[in-house]
């Protein structure tokens, strides 16, 4: 029997510029899930964890908090992008295009947009996505 070790992330040589990478597995986000980020961040909107006071906005329902979506997000491309890396170095541009439900399932999608070979530590790269 063969032992096969997967790495966890690519190398830097793994990305090209172009390239779209699909993240898989999903991740449907339940209400427990919700209800236990938001108190953890402290965000205790009504709208995220009680369903009566939810019922009564223009959405009839919680919404997920939006800064659990975003966390989802990136969660679900580390194995892809930053499973290897050495540090995830900023993040450009946020936006929440439309709402989020208990229930919902995330998926995520990356795209290589630029890369180049570090100028002060010259052992690493920098992959732009």
């Amino acid at each position: 029997m063969a032992v096969i070790h997967t790495p966890f992330g690519r190398a830097y040589e793994d990305f090209h510029v172009g390239d779209i990478l699909m993240h898989w597995p999903g991740r449907t986000i339940t209400d427990a899930d919700d209800a236990f980020f938001s108190l953890l961040a402290m965000n205790q909107h009504p709208l995220h964890i009680d369903a009566h006071y939810a019922s009564k906005t223009q959405f009839k329902q919680n919404l997920v908090n939006g800064t659990l979506v975003f966390a989802i997000g990136v969660g679900l491309t580390v194995n892809d992008i930053s499973g290897a890396a050495i540090a995830m170095l900023e993040y450009e541009n946020v936006k929440h295009l439309g709402p989020t439900f208990h229930g919902d399932t995330l998926y995520a999608r990356t795209k290589i947009l630029d890369k180049w070979e570090s100028k002060s530590k010259p052992d690493r790269g920098v992959v732009y996505v």
